[in-house]
C-alpha cells in the first residue's frame, strides 16, 4: 500500500472544491473527489491531467447510501483514508419566516446530515495522524438577518467538529472548522454586485481584498498535513477580520443617509 495520504473531498467540483483538491494534490494527498455531477467531475478529472492522483464517485451526498459508496469507492481505489473535507453545502438561505419545509431540508440534509453521516463512515478507516475539516461560514459564527437555516447548519457544523475532537482526538483524528467570509463561486456570483451585499460583507472587511477559494484551499491544506498536527477542536476563519473586528470602511461611515 502506498504511503501516500488519502483525502476525500465533497463538492469538488465547485469553485472552493476544485481549489481544496489541487492543493492538496500540490501537497502530495491522492483525492477521491465527490458531487452530483459526473460530467463536471469527469472534466476536473481531465483538467488536472497528470498533475495528481484523482479519482472521483458521483453521488447524491444525500442518499441513504451515498456516504458509504463513497468511503468504499476510496478504500478500493488508494487502500487507506487520512482526510476527510465536508466540503458541499447549500447557499440557500433567507429569514427564518420565509423558510419553507423543503429549503430546510434541503440545507440540513446536505450541510449537516451528510456530512455527519460521511465522518461516521470515514472514522472506520482514519489512523493516528488523520484530520477531518469541516467547510463552513462566517455566517455560522455570529448572527445575520436572513440566515435562517444556512446559519443554522453552519453553527451545528461546529458542534459536531468539537463533539468529534473530544472523542476522536485521543485516537489521534484532529476535527477542525474553517471558516471563510464569502468567497465569489457559482453559487454566491448572482449576488455578488448587489449593494446589499457589498455593505454587509466587503464594506465591513478590514482586508481591502475579497477572499478567493485559494485563501480557503490553503488553510484546508494545513490543517490536513502534520505541520497542523496539534490543532484540534478549533474553529480558524479565513474572513480579512469581519468576525472580529467592529470595522466600517471608510465610504461607509461618510455615507449621507437618505
Amino acid at each position: 500500500m502506498s504511503e501516500k495520504k488519502v483525502a476525500i473531498v465533497t463538492g469538488a467540483a465547485g469553485g472552493i472544491g476544485e481549489a481544496i483538491v489541487r492543493k492538496l494534490g500540490e501537497k502530495g494527498f491522492r483525492v477521491l473527489g465527490t458531487g452530483r455531477n459526473a460530467g463536471k467531475l469527469q472534466a476536473l478529472k481531465d483538467a488536472l491531467g497528470g498533475s495528481m492522483e484523482f479519482e472521483f464517485h458521483a453521488a447524491d451526498i444525500q442518499a441513504d447510501d451515498a456516504p458509504k459508496a463513497i468511503v468504499d469507492a476510496a478504500m478500493a481505489k488508494f487502500g487507506r483514508l487520512d482526510a476527510l473535507v465536508n466540503n458541499a453545502g447549500s447557499f440557500n438561505f433567507g429569514p427564518v419566516h420565509a423558510t419553507t419545509d423543503d429549503m430546510l431540508d434541503e440545507v440540513f440534509g446536505i450541510s449537516l446530515r451528510a456530512p455527519f453521516r460521511l465522518c461516521r463512515e470515514a472514522l472506520v478507516h482514519m489512523r493516528e495522524g488523520s484530520s477531518i475539516v469541516f467547510i463552513g461560514s462566517t455566517w455560522g459564527l455570529y448572527g445575520t438577518p436572513g440566515g435562517g437555516a444556512y446559519s443554522t447548519v453552519k453553527a451545528g457544523q461546529i458542534g459536531l467538529m468539537q463533539t468529534m475532537a473530544a472523542e476522536y482526538g485521543p485516537k489521534g483524528v484532529r476535527s477542525n472548522y474553517v471558516a471563510p467570509t464569502v468567497v465569489r463561486t457559482e453559487m454566491t456570483d448572482a449576488y455578488w454586485d448587489l449593494d446589499f451585499f457589498r455593505r454587509t460583507n466587503h464594506e465591513l472587511t478590514p482586508l481591502a481584498r475579497e477572499c478567493s477559494a485559494q485563501d480557503v484551499a490553503n488553510m484546508v491544506a494545513f490543517l490536513a498535513s502534520d505541520e497542523a498536527a496539534m490543532v484540534n477542536g478549533q474553529t480558524i476563519a479565513v474572513d480579512g477580520g469581519i468576525s472580529t473586528t467592529r470595522y466600517l470602511a471608510p465610504e461607509a461611515i461618510g455615507a449621507v443617509r437618505q
